[in-house]
Order: C-alpha cells, then sequence, then structure tokens
C-alpha cells in the first residue's frame, strides 16, 4: 500500500491531538494510541506497520509496541504479519454509544409531553459502573424546585429511584457485591445504607415494576421511575419524575409508568398485555 495514500492525511505525532474542546491531550502514549486509531478508521483495507508509523511519524518499534497493546484490548486486529486493522472492540462500545443516544433521541418528545402533564421534572438516567447518570431532563421554572443534578451528572444506584429498577433486575450475587464495594453510603437520614433494608425496597420494585426514591438522595425531593426496556427486552434507562417531596403524586404513576411503556416500544420492546 503506498505510504501516500493517507501519510499526509493526519498530524504526526509531533502535532499534538487536541479534543472537542481545543485541549491537548496530556499523555503521550494515549495520543500515539489515538492516531494509530484515526489512520486505520481512515482505510478500508489493513494497513501495513511500516505505513502506519509512516502516517504517525512514529517510530516503527513505538508504533508497534502500541499496537501489540490495542490488540490484547480488541481495539485493533492483527489480520497479518504486519498487516493492521480496527477491532471488534470498537464496534461493541460502538453499539453501546448508539443505544443510549437511540433512547436519549427517542424518549426526549414523550419526556416533554410527561412534564407538561405533570408540571414536574423528569429525568432519563442509564446505569454506568455502581451509579446511574442523567443523560436527559425535561423541566422548566414551573418544575417547584431548581435542577441539582444537570445532565451528565451521577448518583449512586441504592440512593435512586432509577438506580433501584437497574438493582432490581440484577443477579442476587451483584447486588451483594454492589452492597459490599459501596458499603452504602447514605446521604440523608433517609437513606437505605443496610442490606436487609435494601433489600426489602428492591423486593418491592420488581413486585410493583416502579420504583421511589423517598428523599434518599436529598431532602425534600421524591423520585419515581419506571424501565425503559430495548428490542432485547433488556433494562436500557429509567424514565423518573422528580418533585418537591409535598407534590408528588400517586396517580402519576400509571401516567408514568405508560410513558416508559410507549418509549419501550418505539424502541422495539414488545410490551405483554394483561391476561394474555
Amino acid at each position: 500500500m503506498p505510504q501516500s495514500t493517507f501519510a499526509s492525511d493526519i498530524p504526526t505525532a509531533g502535532a499534538p491531538e487536541r479534543g472537542a474542546g481545543g485541549s491537548q491531550i496530556a499523555i503521550q502514549v494515549l495520543e500515539r494510541a489515538m492516531l494509530l486509531l484515526d489512520v486505520l478508521a481512515r482505510q478500508s483495507e489493513p494497513v501495513a506497520l511500516k505505513n502506519l508509523a509512516a502516517a504517525t511519524g512514529l517510530h516503527a518499534s513505538t508504533a508497534h509496541r502500541i499496537l501489540n497493546d490495542l490488540v490484547v484490548g480488541r481495539y485493533v486486529e492483527r489480520v497479518d504479519s504486519g498487516l493492521y486493522q480496527l477491532g471488534m472492540r470498537l464496534l461493541e462500545l460502538g453499539s453501546l454509544v448508539k443505544g443510549r443516544l437511540n433512547v436519549r433521541e427517542v424518549a426526549i418528545e414523550y419526556m416533554r409531553e410527561l412534564h407538561t402533564i405533570t408540571g414536574q421534572t423528569i429525568n432519563l438516567s442509564v446505569q454506568q459502573g455502581d451509579e446511574i447518570v442523567y443523560i436527559e431532563r425535561a423541566w422548566s421554572e414551573r418544575s417547584g424546585m431548581q435542577v441539582v443534578r444537570a445532565i451528565g451528572g451521577r448518583a449512586p444506584l441504592h440512593l435512586t429511584s432509577t438506580g433501584k429498577l437497574f438493582l432490581s433486575v440484577s443477579e442476587p450475587r451483584q447486588v451483594k457485591a454492589y452492597i459490599m464495594r459501596t458499603g452504602l453510603a447514605g446521604t440523608t437520614r433517609n437513606s437505605l445504607t443496610k442490606a436487609d433494608q435494601l433489600e426489602r425496597d428492591l423486593a418491592l420494585v420488581r413486585r410493583h415494576g416502579y420504583s421511589r426514591d423517598n428523599e434518599e438522595l436529598e431532602l425534600g425531593v421524591r423520585c419515581i421511575a419506571a424501565g425503559v426496556y430495548d428490542d432485547t427486552g433488556k433494562l436500557q434507562a429509567g424514565l423518573s419524575i422528580s418533585a418537591p417531596a409535598d407534590r408528588m403524586r400517586d396517580e402519576w404513576i400509571g401516567l408514568l409508568q405508560d410513558t416508559a411503556g410507549r418509549i419501550s416500544e418505539a424502541l422495539g420492546y414488545e410490551r405483554k398485555v394483561a391476561g394474555a
């Protein structure tokens, strides 16, 4: 493969890569790994080591060492001696990102509709490790409370209504491991800080199909959440209503569950019909 087909298309290692915000990447090996991935991404066929080195401005031995690590992580595949292409791990990660973006895009109109009806803050959250991450929100000044956690904010699973949804569908051993890792640290007097308390609450979630946060994360704020499922039946996200404690209404539960169900159907999930 002629070097001239791509060697001039990307910056060399002497020109540090910059992120979306214009900040320079601080760790040199990451910069070099990204340069190598960028080259591979631009090529439809496997690329020879010497061409990768030339395109990135790296010494062949340096490029070879980094590529070996990327191969171990499955970010790159070695298809022949000295030939490389992007690996399946990138496809897996891309699918995860795509799934999370899709649920956000599908959910936003339903969230706005639910906000219009209830007047309260509507959240969409996903699990990431031992926390939930808020990925979308519908709210307005009439919600009656300030938005405390912005999009991208995080909170422990056991202190949030959505987090309890994810714990409720986890294997018992996974729940026990979570308890051991986190120690069930609390933030208010209502926080569930003991294993038996959490287990009882998760049993209620499984029985009723929705979950509650009774001022467990923040005093003065209550939440209810229902699950959003993808086409495989996997819990993809949690849809929740957050409201000042004295404004939360149980009559919103059915509305919340129906909205979450409609979002799930839009993602390809087939809802079970009662009595079927």
